[in-house]
This record gives C-alpha cells, sequence and structure tokens, in this order.
C-alpha cells in the first residue's frame, strides 16, 4: 500500500489530465471566503488553479503557490494574471503579512498541519482570512457513491479527507463552516477518465488498474440512471471551513 508522501507525490506530473478531468469549484464558495474585494490572496497549493481563477475578480492581486511544476505550467497559460510560484505549504514563498486571504482548495489534508498553519499566519496580514474547501460526492448519488468505494475502500462511508479542518486549528479562530451543492454534466468517458487521476489510481500498478477500471465501467452498467448513457448529472458537495488569524 502507498504511503502518505507516495500518494501525495503521484499529482506531480499529471497537470494536463488534473486540468481537463478534475471539476472545478463553484463561485458561491469563493464568495463564502472573500465576501468583498481585498488587496491580495494567495491559493496555496493551486494545482492548475481549478480554484485560483475563481479569486481574480476579489483581489487586487493573486499569488498561486504550488510543489508541481507541471500543474504550476497549466495555470501560468491560463492565468497570467496571477502571480505563480513553485513552493509549499511548509515553506510559503512570499514575506511576512503579505496577502489578505489564504485559500486552500482540495489539498489541506497533504499538508504537515503545524507546519502548514505556521506559514499561513506569517503570510497573513493579522487578523486575516483561511479559506479550506473541499469538493465530494454526494452521498445519495448511489453510482457515483459505489466507485468512490472503489478508489478508497478504506473510507468507504464517509470521505476522511476534510478531518484535517477541525474548529481548532493552530494559530486561528473558526468562524464557519457552509456546505454548498450543485451539479455537474459529464460524459461518462471523462467521468472514467477523471477516476485516473486520482491518488490510488495514479500510485496502482497496471494489473491493479485495470481491474479497479473495470468495476467501475460494471458500476455504470448497472445502474439505471446511468446505463446506456454517455453523459451524466453529477450531484456534488463542496464543504467550506473559514477561520480568521488570531495574530
Amino acid at each position: 500500500m502507498a504511503d502518505h508522501q507516495q500518494l501525495a507525490q503521484s499529482f506531480e506530473n499529471i497537470g494536463e489530465e488534473y486540468e481537463r478531468y478534475r471539476p472545478g469549484f463553484p463561485d458561491a464558495a469563493a464568495g463564502v471566503i472573500i465576501p468583498t474585494r481585498v488587496a491580495a490572496v494567495l491559493d496555496l497549493g493551486a494545482g492548475t488553479g481549478k480554484f485560483t481563477e475563481l479569486l481574480t475578480d476579489r483581489a487586487e492581486r493573486v499569488f498561486a503557490v504550488e510543489p508541481s511544476l507541471a500543474m504550476l505550467d497549466i495555470l501560468r497559460a491560463k492565468l497570467p494574471e496571477v502571480e505563480a510560484i513553485v513552493g509549499g505549504a511548509e515553506n510559503v514563498p512570499l514575506p511576512d503579512a503579505a496577502v489578505d486571504a489564504v485559500t486552500v482548495a482540495q489539498a489541506f489534508h497533504w499538508f504537515d498541519r503545524e507546519k502548514a498553519c505556521a506559514e499561513i499566519a506569517r503570510v497573513l496580514v493579522p487578523g486575516g482570512i483561511l479559506g479550506l474547501l473541499w469538493n465530494h460526492s454526494d452521498p445519495t448519488c448511489t453510482w457515483d457513491h459505489a466507485c468512490h468505494r472503489v478508489a478508497h475502500p478504506a473510507v468507504a462511508e464517509t470521505d476522511g479527507t476534510t478531518e484535517s479542518a477541525a474548529e481548532e486549528l493552530p494559530g486561528f479562530v473558526f468562524e464557519k463552516q457552509i456546505q454548498i451543492r450543485w451539479n455537474e454534466q459529464i460524459t461518462r468517458a471523462d467521468y472514467l477518465s477523471r477516476w485516473l487521476t486520482v491518488s490510488s489510481f495514479l500510485v496502482a500498478d497496471e494489473k491493479t488498474r485495470g481491474r479497479m477500471l473495470a468495476q467501475l465501467e460494471a458500476i455504470l452498467d448497472a445502474d439505471p440512471q446511468t446505463r446506456g448513457r454517455e453523459q451524466f448529472d453529477l450531484p456534488m458537495l463542496t464543504d467550506v471551513f473559514v477561520y480568521r488569524s488570531d495574530a
């Protein structure tokens, strides 16, 4: 079984696939974190800019920090106005009190929590905002939930990624948690390709990956909501956690 570091590093060279197949985020999520325009914001662990693109109208300056050069190259091409920097959450390449808000979309569970919180607090202005968010499947969608059990058998009934978000983060005061429901239209081909960008598929050997993909195909062929269809309406949930620096 792959360890946490192997899973985290599995994304480093899949920039194009990640950008094409991974879902974006609802604009309402950005509004929850940054309701009024600010001077500067940092999207940390920005990936290909799936969430960063929702911040460009909410700040005078937008910084994106991401360790994968392959992903950052996609972000730079897509969002040339964003100041994109190679770096990690445990050593953020920005000066003290550089931004009014920090956002972390679909990435905080990969960070070293204590070190990352200290760095985030350092680059935030006093009283600055930290927003953490994750996309999740809707547990009422039986076929998508079944596919999640294939990819993440250890967390079959609940998605544990948000467990890294807590009401007590070192250096921060919890303000609120909001869940946003939305829908995404996706083709069957893109839905299956999306799973190939998930860490458990990326680290699997070819035989295991093929077996897992066949299980996904069987689920889609069996469920009446997806059987024989080339396009689906996929319900999504986005959990947003908002904190304020207590410095």
